[in-house]
């Protein structure tokens, strides 16, 4: 009844239309009625023997009246209450006279509300086993037929057959259910609020919904903006306070004419306003088809953090509150100010217990990192906080992961899919997915298409075999089918454009096209920096004082320089060099900074070379900053000149979004025309060009081979951009013959053969973590869908890895530490064992985490651990530490490792050199 109360506040106070809908037709109009049902009866195995026999006293009143059980079998057979509910409820819908169809549907909800749907085989042999684990005589099923008859009548039901469903939800309605089921059983289970009731006199429905009703309004849960009404045509001024260009009013134009919820994908130049667009667009999608909010997916944690001030900015202006309701989900986003301040408001009372939930100390700990004395109830509710229950949250902002981890088989995955549907889902620079996360993004579409999910896709520019498939995923998933024949989807004939996808009568019905560009192309010349290996080694360059050479003759009369370096220890390398020219004039930006200098930093540079702003430090005269691929995406500066090594076509395009971006900058003469500088490779007449090694191992020798062509193609030329930039993707991923000079032929054959055999193998090796199996994406119920899951191998730590392919790479908190103690990375005091922890000194030392470079993973594993005073510490607890000895060094394995404050984490050393120098 406590779970079933807790049904119908979400009901009343939490569920999109959409989902309202689902269970209105899915139940003859009774969606209400029947989503409580369906809640309340979810631990009706708890009538067994198994669950019973837990409490001495408790069990001993159940033999009183007749109800016995084997002791010794019961424990030399456990069986847990959730699968024992399923097979009641496949007993006695079955004896109401139910269909097998609707049976099969819902059995699987209450046998895997404790996080993992079962196989039906789970129940073979279980009336038979000895001991009898569902109860020993008739007596038990009696009473398990007047616990499941009783609860259905006392909700409103005349008996268990009028329960029976009218239709069979889709699977993914199915996984959605069952995630709302687990939130109202969570809920239900908070003992704060559903205190235990010794008097058999005191249950009812009403004081279950009184107490459903206080605990409801005490945890402060919201929906997002309920019915929304579809935004006037000149929304889009009053949203951001300007006229929309027309690659904007596309979108926003295709949202509102799209028959049914479907794939919208915008493809427009780097800095076109593609988010804001999105946005609207969300407000028109959510308008016609009954969504409650909004997930948006990035590509990283750094471009997560002002997508998050942007998404809050426009709920602003969509109603009282709204704003506050954003949750920013990613990993270091206690970094984030906005997102500290908005943390500051919450109520301290909601603490994120749930009875046998496990507490959620890391979200309570993360709360007073920014506590207030005053708290008022603003911000995301608390339990939005919890473990696997961010999605939840009306409105998020976070990585693309989010939504990678739902089209994972683990745990709990009904959580994450029930907070994505009842959304519109964003999701920006899709471009970024390689092949490996490709298959659980694919796969993450398709259930979002069964669900009818509006999706929102933003790229720069798509390869059209990476359009296709992503329209071909969202359509087979729409329509329940193993694959989807899209050879009839048109290509863009235009740029900027768009493609929107969805099924209409079991139809695919497309809509794509373009407009014409909101400003001038700009003229960009392209320039080759020709870098050879120096010292016979392929792993070192004289690069540094190449690109030092050239900004010196470039901005010999000032200006804004970006270098884009491939791999942190080359960017270490050019900033040591330039440095020694041009001194503070130079900044490093990269991903092996502590998470507190990355934070600092990057805010810095967008202060410094982001769009002009009145109250801003304005723009310096002359700037070089040198970064990693951390500029490569959503990073809004604007530079007068890019040097980049050789990357793929598509993100050294995505490299050039960040030259001359911004109107009215002032830039000297010599630059007021854009270039572009590429280096790490050197062209050689009549021979394969050399390409720095480190950049295939990264991107791929095919891949790269090609873009070389094209690049040497218009060395000395330009580019038009954007007009160039779907032709210049087309044909470097198009695999057509021709493009490179004969010279090359025979060595790109042989890239292409190892890229082909390297792509298989990695899409391939994503099937063991793909929440559906291989030719099972046609089941009609969840039946077995965790069969097989890897529960030794994922964990929530882990779950980034699974997703995002390439050799793991581990956090570490960095310590000064000698023979009387530790200091923070600051040279602050933590005691002698690391215990002596305030707040500030514990966002300090969590201002010191850095990543470690991949190959030390092992060493880490292996070597690293928590301060012995951090063993009980909910955030510090598992946090592996490096301790850096007087000298600010530390050994781990055969490496050295230092921190500086302008060059970051310094690794020096490694086997071959550890070993020449013991000899």
């Amino acid at each position: 009844m406590d779970t079933a109360a807790v049904a119908e506040e979400i009901w009343d106070h939490y569920l999109p239309p959409s989902t309202k809908k689902w269970l209105d037709d899915t139940s003859g109009g009774r969606g209400r009625l029947f989503f409580a049902w369906l809640c309340g009866i979810h631990d009706c195995g708890k009538a067994t023997p198994a669950f019973q026999s837990v409490d001495d006293e408790g069990a001993e009143a159940v033999r009183r009246v007749g109800l016995t059980w084997n002791a010794h079998a019961v424990k030399r057979n456990p069986w847990r209450h959730d699968k024992a509910g399923a097979m009641i409820l496949r007993t006695l819908l079955r004896e109401a006279g139910w269909d097998a169809q609707q049976v099969a549907w819902l059995w699987p909800l209450v046998a895997g509300h404790h996080g993992s749907f079962p196989s039906v085989g789970v129940f073979s042999g279980r009336i038979t086993a000895r001991g009898e684990p569902q109860g020993k005589g008739p007596a038990w099923s009696e009473v398990q037929r007047a616990l499941v008859e009783t609860f259905t009548r006392l909700l409103g039901y005349e008996g268990l057959a009028e329960v029976q469903p009218t239709a069979v939800p889709s699977r993914a309605v199915q996984l959605q259910l069952s995630g709302l089921v687990v939130m109202a059983d969570w809920i239900a289970s908070d003992e704060r609020h559903f205190w235990g009731i010794d008097n058999l006199a005191d249950v009812s429905l009403d004081k279950a919904r009184s107490r459903a009703a206080d605990a409801w309004e005490s945890l402060g849960l919201r929906r997002g903006w309920g019915v929304l009404g579809l935004p006037a045509s000149d929304a889009f001024r009053e949203r951001f306070g300007q006229p929309a260009r027309p690659s904007q009013d596309l979108v926003i134009r295709t949202a509102r004419h799209m028959p049914a919820p479907g794939l919208l994908i915008a493809e427009a130049p780097m800095g076109d306003g593609k988010s804001k667009a999105a946005l609207l667009g969300a407000e028109v999608l959510a308008a016609r088809f009954g969504a409650d909010g909004v997930y948006v997916g990035m590509p990283t944690q750094a471009t997560s953090d002002p997508m998050f001030s942007q998404v809050r900015a426009w709920l602003a202006k969509l109603g009282d509150g709204l704003a506050e309701q954003v949750t920013l989900l990613h990993g270091k986003r206690r970094f984030n100010k906005e997102w500290c301040a908005l943390l500051r408001e919450f109520d301290g009372d909601a603490d994120g217990r749930f009875g046998s939930v496990a507490e959620d100390e890391r979200s309570r700990s993360e709360r007073s990192l920014c506590e207030d004395d005053e708290p008022e109830r603003k911000g995301p509710a608390a339990w939005f906080l919890g473990p696997m229950r961010g999605l939840l949250s009306p409105f998020v902002v976070g990585t693309i992961d989010q939504l990678l981890y739902a089209a994972t088989r683990t745990k709990h995955v009904m959580l994450r899919a029930a907070g994505l549907m009842g959304k519109v889902v964003i999701l920006d620079e899709v471009h970024a997915a390689d092949v490996y996360m490709s298959q659980f993004l694919k796969e993450g579409l398709r259930w979002l298409g069964q669900a009818q999910v509006p999706v929102i896709m933003l790229s720069a520019t798509l390869p059209p075999a990476q359009r296709q498939e992503l329209v071909a995923a969202y359509l087979a998933g729409a329509a329940s089918q193993e694959e989807f024949d899209v050879r009839d989807l048109p290509e863009p004939q235009g740029y900027p454009n768009v493609t929107a996808a969805c099924l209409v009568d079991g139809r695919a019905v497309y809509d794509v096209a373009h407009v014409g560009q909101w400003r001038e192309d700009l003229k960009v010349a392209v320039t080759v920096l020709p870098e050879t290996p120096s010292s016979g080694t392929s792993n070192k360059s004289a690069a540094g004082g190449l690109v030092a050479d050239l900004i010196e003759e470039r901005l010999a009369q000032g200006g804004c320089a970006l270098v884009i370096r491939n791999t942190v220890p080359r960017a270490q390398e050019t900033y040591r060099e330039l440095r020694g020219r041009f001194g503070d004039e130079v900044r490093l930006l990269h991903g092996r900074m502590t998470a507190h200098d990355r934070a600092e930093k990057t805010e810095a540079c967008l202060k410094l070379l982001g769009p002009p702003a009145e109250d801003g430090p304005g723009r310096p005269r002359r700037l070089i900053l040198v970064a990693t691929q951390l500029a490569e995406q959503s990073f809004d500066v604007d530079a007068d000149l890019l040097v980049t090594d050789l990357t793929t076509i598509d993100l050294l395009l995505q490299r050039l979004g960040r030259v001359h971006r911004h109107d009215g900058v002032e830039r000297p003469e010599r630059l007021r025309k854009p270039e572009v500088v590429v280096t790490g490779f050197a062209p050689q007449r009549g021979q394969v060009p050399w390409i720095l090694p480190a950049s295939e191992g990264i991107y791929g020798r095919y891949l790269l081979l090609r873009t070389a062509a094209v690049v040497c193609q218009a060395e000395g030329g330009r580019w038009l951009v954007p007009r160039d930039v779907p032709h210049l993707v087309r044909k470097v991923y198009d695999g057509e013959p021709g493009l490179v000079p004969p010279d090359w032929v025979g060595a790109e054959q042989e890239a292409y053969a190892e890229w082909q055999s390297k792509q298989g193998k990695r899409a391939r090796s994503a099937e063991d973590y793909l929440l559906t199996r291989r030719n099972e994406h046609t089941s009609p119920t969840l039946d077995g869908l965790h069969y097989g899951a890897a529960y030794g191998r994922v964990t929530d730590e882990t779950l980034q890895a699974v997703v995002r392919d390439g050799d793991p790479s581990m956090e570490v908190v960095l310590i000064r530490g000698d023979d009387r103690g530790y200091r923070t990375l600051g040279g602050r005091w933590l005691g002698v064992n690391g215990e002596a922890l305030s707040q500030e000194l514990l966002e300090e030392v969590l201002g010191a985490t850095v990543r470690l470079p991949p190959k030390l993973t092992q060493a880490a594993e292996r070597d690293l651990a928590p301060l012995d005073g951090w063993r009980d510490h909910p955030w510090l607890k598992h946090t592996r530490v490096v301790i850096l000895d007087e000298t600010g060094a530390a050994a781990l394995d055969a490496y050295t490792l230092r921190y500086d404050e302008e060059l970051g984490l310094i690794v020096e050393g490694g086997p071959q050199w550890h070993g020449r120098r013991r000899r």
